[in-house]
């Protein structure tokens, strides 16, 4: 059987275009991934996305995936490890079923944000430790928060959080940020943000939620000032701080490995595209595995609508 159009992701982007696929008559098949969801599946508390005051991550994909099958959306619940973009039909294949053939594809693999490795920052996923403040920051309203980077990202998650927080500290391993100097120079200069420099996450410290972090003084000439009872030494190169809420910002990494070698991607794996459409005609892709600037569920979903939308002119075509 050759499939209209296989969906290859099932998180915000991949379910919208799948709901839009199947009122227009294309019976899309979706892989959705194992665990399928995306990252809402690890995010607690959603408060921005539109008709929703509040919903648990976990549940707004529920009801998503619940809507696409209600307009008989078909799902497999695996992922996908080989395909084959070089001849019509393209070919996808997963751990099971080995090769599925279609006219057009979706990829809608989105991307994850990249972690420190700790088992404290695992456990406290969700309960203080976040990678969007964007998400999460109104929830830090008059606390102590802290952000771990140095690049971009990590200047643009402190003065997000600074409309809300009452302190912002900034922790880099190095003893300059990498981010524009324009950042740097916004970060720097506002009074709320605080940066340690030469400095590196030990440990997230707290029980049922975020209550500090252990830093590591990596560069001996480095000096923390105790104060507000804030800031302790512990050790000759450990300091606690105490916090509320620990915001990673060391990058995001776009799940698109496999790939390489069958589309355009840019230096970073973001998908290229040009009105959904990859470099392969019939191959389109949508959400955070081409959106490496928003990275909101809202705008994946706004962008498998236009890929779904898209697939239909391809086909309409054909």
């Amino acid at each position: 059987m050759i499939e209209n159009v296989v969906i290859i992701g099932g998180g915000p982007a991949g379910l919208a275009a799948s709901i839009y696929n199947a009122r227009a008559g294309l019976n899309p098949l979706v892989i959705a991934g194992s665990p399928p969801g995306g990252q809402l599946i690890l995010t607690t508390e959603v408060e921005n996305y539109p008709g929703f005051e509040s919903i648990m991550g976990p549940e707004l994909i529920l009801k998503m995936r619940k809507h696409a099958e209600k307009f008989g959306v078909r799902f497999i619940d695996e992922n996908v490890v080989k395909v084959d973009f070089s001849k019509k039909p393209f070919a996808v294949g997963t751990i099971h079923k080995l090769s599925l053939q279609s006219k057009s594809v979706i990829i809608a693999t989105g991307a994850k944000a990249l972690w420190l490795n700790l088992p404290s920052e695992t456990r406290l996923r969700g309960k203080g430790v976040s990678a969007c403040a964007t998400c999460d920051g109104f929830f830090f309203k008059e606390k102590t928060v802290a952000v771990i980077g140095g690049g971009d990202t990590a200047m643009e998650e402190a003065l997000t959080l600074t409309k809300f927080a009452k302190k912002v500290y900034i922790i880099h391993r190095r003893a300059e940020f990498r981010a524009s100097k324009i950042m740097q120079d916004r970060v720097l200069n506002n009074p709320k943000i605080e940066v340690i420099f030469n400095s590196e996450v030990e440990e997230i410290v707290g029980g049922k939620k975020v209550e500090g972090i252990k830093i590591k003084i990596l560069d001996p000439r480095s000096q923390i000032l105790e104060k507000n009872n804030e800031i302790k030494h512990l050790s000759s190169d450990i300091y606690h701080l105490t916090l509320d809420g620990v915001f990673i910002a060391i990058g995001h990494k776009p799940d698109t490995d496999i790939f390489k070698n069958h589309i355009k991607l840019d230096k970073k794996g973001y998908i290229l595209v040009k009105d959904y459409m990859t470099s392969v005609p019939g191959v389109f892709a949508a959400g955070d595995c081409v959106d490496h600037k928003y990275r909101q569920a809202a705008t994946a979903v706004g962008m498998g609508v236009a890929a779904a939308l898209e697939v239909e002119r391809f086909l309409e075509k054909l």
